[in-house]
């Protein structure tokens, strides 16, 4: 299994392998996850102090807090599968 890795703004990436969904904080669930995640020393913040517009959501329950659109983390995540994909 080869690592893909994903950017997720200000030069943080995160292990492609490893997601399980990117969503965002705006839904009272969400934000309890994140809650729960930074009670457990599970959360990641990769905001750079800007505003949190995507939450992903890893496999190992990690939380990572990013300042890039939901929207725009997951069309990269799509553009590395795809260009995994052609190079295999």
């Amino acid at each position: 299994m080869d690592i893909q890795l994903i950017n997720i703004g200000f030069g943080n990436i995160v292990s492609a392998n490893r997601v399980v969904a990117i969503v965002s904080p705006e839904s009272a669930p969400i934000k309890r996850i994140i809650t729960e995640a930074r009670e457990r020393g599970q959360l990641i913040d990769a905001t750079y102090g800007r505003r949190t517009r995507a939450v992903i959501i890893t496999d190992s329950s990690h939380v990572v807090l990013s300042a890039i659109q939901p929207e725009t983390v997951a069309h990269r995540f799509v553009v590395s599968r795809e260009h995994h994909a052609v190079d295999n």
